[in-house]
């Protein structure tokens, strides 16, 4: 079934030429750093320091990656921080989207000052909390122990907060409390109602989170000093270690880490536009 143009729909105008064009010019740019990144990583030094540089791959990118392999544990390095990465990303999508449905559709006192002092708390920087963390972190005995990094990133405010605005306006209240009036309690309330229906805020806050973990090196690099529990952002800094720089090496190592990120945006895209476009729409 064929669909009909909407009324005034025109094949070609000035407008569309320029918006696509626009959005094409800087589809071009986000993408061409991860190209060239690509392109340095299959090069060697004497060929990336050429004059002019080199825009297309070369033959060495098996080359490269075995000597990221000779120096760092990459792949053990990527085992910790797929298993911090995943476990944060489940852990902040179960705890604040509860958080977010007890403050959204339920009633307790002090529920308006505690939502404020959580958003209070994401205008406080990071850094400030790298004492306090790390003196917690040495007296339970958690130094070099994923744990470190782990435990205290399962919850954060601004999952708390986009959850709430999410739950608040995407689950009708008639339906919480219909739900009541048949003696569902709270926790079953919310499993098996609110999280069928919040599905592309989990994809999206999950993309965020994930990325932002997996990105993460302060303070991974504060408290994981052994190398059989460094990160894959820890890891790769000791590449820079050496006298001269191999910047086809480090590339290397940079792509490959990128890589697992690109996977798991592609695989939640669907549902991370879904739920962007809902909330466009809303507004």
């Amino acid at each position: 079934m064929s669909k009909e143009p909407e009324v005034g729909y025109k094949k070609f105008s000035i407008k569309r030429m320029f918006v696509y064009l626009f959005l094409s010019v800087a589809a071009i740019a986000s993408l061409f750093p991860f190209y060239y990144m690509f392109v340095m990583a299959t090069r060697l030094n004497r060929e990336i320091n050429a004059v002019p540089p080199p825009f297309t791959p070369g033959a060495h990118l098996v080359e490269n990656f075995k000597k990221v392999n000779d120096n760092i544990n990459f792949f053990g390095a990527m085992g910790n921080s797929f298993i911090v990465s995943a476990t944060i990303t489940i852990g902040v999508l179960f705890f604040c989207s509860l958080a977010g449905f007890a403050f959204s559709k339920l009633e307790f006192k002090g529920k308006s000052f505690l939502f404020g002092f959580i958003l209070l708390t994401m205008m406080v920087p990071t850094q400030l909390g790298l004492i306090p963390q790390y003196y917690v972190i040495t007296t339970l005995g958690w130094l070099n122990d994923l744990k470190a990094v782990i435990i205290p990133g399962l919850v954060n405010a601004f999952g708390v907060f986009w959850m709430t605005q999410y739950i608040r306006d995407g689950v009708p209240y008639e339906t919480v409390e219909a739900a009541k009036i048949d003696g569902c309690s709270n926790f079953r309330i919310y499993w098996n109602i609110v999280v069928p229906m919040i599905l592309p805020a989990f994809a999206t806050l999950g993309i965020i989170v994930f990325m932002q973990v997996w990105n993460d090196f302060l303070w991974p690099v504060v408290v994981l000093r052994e190398p059989a529990v460094h990160t894959i952002q820890v890891a790769l800094r000791s590449l820079n270690d050496a006298r001269q720089l191999d910047y086809g090496m480090i590339m290397s190592g940079t792509f490959w880490a990128t890589v697992p990120l690109i996977v798991v945006f592609l695989s939640f895209n669907r549902l991370f536009i879904e739920s962007l476009t809902d909330g466009a729409v809303k507004s």
